[in-house]
């Protein structure tokens, strides 16, 4: 038990379910506090900007489509982060995992010359593989190497930025390029089906939503999944019951990776249909799908709900710049007061808050007691 001024903290031995998703719930909350602060200081009332979004994404059947959309890239990419964190493996790279997968779909559909009922499932394997192998690189050096997981990671979403710029401008540059850079269009069996009158590549959403129960059955039924919760949990225990750690941290970035190469599959074949720049391909889903892992508390199935909440807000940027005249970054200013009210409530769910009986409140004098 700690004594901080006129409050005593008790530390809880497991954070309970009311508890996780009620600070979990206060840190949405706290960001939707100061983005309206945000709103008012751009000359937009609050009640009429959120009146304004809510009519127009959850009013509406486009809306509607349009958080899908969103949800999918981060849905995949947020089950495999989940399962990285799982692990403590801190995976930064979703993003350029993702950049992979669409540089691997692009080289099939256009250069590989499948035959059409083949073309579509060899991009989402390559993709997969491809999203695998640029998570398998880090993993190797963190293991051999003892080289930081977060700076491996992050270093390698530049790497493939640059290799996706230096292919839409030089040997994959398509001849009727005009102002932004792309390829050429892919051929119509490259093309994921969509739902009637959207963007939703529904194969990648079906997709999805299997990768997160799987997940789910795999950390919580399988060998694998116990040597990642245990590795996760307690490095030492795990050394100790002589678990491998290169083989977990590979198995788990495999999983991790392939999962953001899948969504980046999804993107340029459900939605782009050519390989563009990485600022058009992915409007920094791997980055945001982060938040959506933390926010998921460890759970696949959670997943699912907050990549929803981070597509409403994606979707939600189209309405803020089209509608209410303000620029599209400001849903990264949203997502990163999300991230930011996480980590600043993150106290609660490990200590419960209370007022000191009477007779022992603080009297004016700075510091704490700890009993």
């Amino acid at each position: 038990m700690k004594r901080v001024g006129p409050f005593v903290l008790e530390r809880r031995l497991a954070p309970s379910r009311a508890a996780v998703i009620g600070v979990s719930v206060l840190a949405v909350l706290a960001a939707l506090l100061v983005m309206a602060i945000i709103f008012w200081g751009y000359g937009v009332s609050p009640w009429h900007a959120y009146a304004t979004i809510a009519k127009s994404t959850l009013g509406s059947r486009y809306g509607l489509m349009e958080i899908l959309r969103r949800t999918i890239p981060l849905l995949l990419c947020g089950v495999g982060l989940v399962i990285a964190f799982r692990s403590q493996f801190w995976n930064i790279g979703a993003e350029g995992q993702l950049l992979a997968g669409a540089v691997a779909a692009t080289g099939v559909a256009l250069y590989s010359g499948i035959p059409a009922p083949w073309l579509l499932p060899t991009m989402f394997v390559v993709g997969f593989l491809a999203g695998a192998v640029w998570g398998i690189i880090p993993a190797f050096l963190k293991v051999k190497l003892r080289v930081n997981d977060v700076i491996t990671t992050l270093m390698m979403n530049y790497i493939m930025i640059y290799i996706v710029e230096w292919l839409i401008h030089g040997p994959w540059k398509g001849p009727t390029m005009r102002g932004f850079a792309y390829t050429d269009t892919f051929p119509k069996a490259a093309w994921l089906p969509t739902l009637p009158l959207s963007r939703v590549h529904w194969p990648t959403l079906v997709i999805g939503l299997v990768a997160a129960v799987l997940a789910a059955f795999i950390l919580a039924r399988t060998r694998l999944g116990y040597e990642i919760r245990v590795v996760g949990e307690s490095p030492d225990a795990a050394r100790y019951a002589g678990i491998n750690f290169l083989r977990v941290s590979l198995w788990v970035m495999i999983l991790s990776g392939g999962l953001a190469g899948l969504a980046g599959v999804g993107e340029v074949g459900g939605i782009h249909h050519k390989l563009l720049s990485p600022v058009q391909v992915s409007v920094g889903y791997g980055y945001t799908a982060i938040i959506v892992a933390w926010l998921a508390r460890g759970s696949p199935i959670a997943a699912i709900m907050t990549a929803a909440l981070f597509g409403l807000i994606f979707a939600a940027g189209d309405v803020i710049k089209v509608a209410l005249r303000m620029p599209f970054q400001v849903t990264g200013v949203f997502n990163g007061l999300i991230l930011f009210f996480l980590i600043g409530v993150e106290l609660l769910m490990y200590w419960r808050v209370r007022l000191a009986p009477k007779g022992e409140r603080w009297t004016g004098k700075a510091g704490s007691s700890e009993s």
